[in-house]
């Protein structure tokens, strides 16, 4: 579950807040999608729920877990709990595809027998069996995203946090992404996908939030969305 009450975050005075008293409540295993325009504050709002800010004022509850209340030590359980997948990959490029979702488990001291029994099957869940000892760029940009989306999903995050992650990709590789995430969704993840695309947006007919200037102008179900 994740509330946020009249959350605001203001970097500098003079220019006014990014997010402005924004309120917002997804319920566990919900796939919503946040729409807007560069610079209509998605991302101070992602990074707000992954904690790499702090808002100005209101209140953020994420999985029972109280913002306000949350010590320094106690962040990167948090981010356990959140995965989160960029436009741009951020793969290790020396390392394959098994590697590259192992690392997620290494730094969280998993034993190599339980990270040789979980990756496996996760590459599976992104369709990417048999692509295990591939090179980043052996892979196609939709295949790159899918390992990102692996790594990231790899310790069960109750939540997937998907940053424009279709926004490099032709439509077929976006396609193969969207419906990945889709997937994961069943699987029970909380999905909150933000993107330009127009055309994902309408075909899928999920809840659509849109923000505008820092705040939410538009929150509705089975949306579509108009640029």
């Amino acid at each position: 579950m994740i509330l946020l009450d009249r959350v605001t975050k203001t970097y500098n005075k003079n220019m006014g807040s990014a997010l402005e008293r924004i309120s917002l409540h997804v319920e566990p295993k919900e796939f919503v999608i946040v729409v807007g325009q560069s610079g209509a504050g998605k991302t101070t709002l992602l990074r707000l729920l992954t904690r790499e800010e702090r808002p100005t004022s209101g209140k953020i509850i994420i999985g029972g877990i109280d913002y306000d209340k949350l010590k320094d030590k106690d962040i990167p359980l948090l981010r356990r709990k959140i995965g989160v997948v960029f436009q741009d990959f951020k793969l290790l490029p020396n390392k394959t595809v098994f590697e590259n979702v192992a690392f997620a488990l290494e730094i969280v001291g998993m034993g190599n027998r339980e990270i040789r029994h979980t990756v496996p099957k996760v590459l599976d869940i992104v369709n990417l069996k048999g692509k295990e000892n591939r090179m980043p760029l052996e892979l196609s940009g939709g295949e790159r995203q899918r390992v990102a989306i692996a790594r990231a999903i790899v310790r069960q995050p109750k939540i997937l946090i998907a940053d424009e992650p279709t926004g490099n990709l032709d439509p077929k590789h976006a396609w193969d992404v969207i419906k990945v995430l889709e997937k994961i969704n069943k699987y029970g993840t909380t999905v909150l996908l933000t993107t330009h695309n127009q055309e994902i947006v309408n075909k899928l007919q999920r809840r659509v939030i849109t923000v505008q200037h820092g705040k939410i102008v538009s929150d509705r179900a089975n949306a579509s969305y108009e640029v």
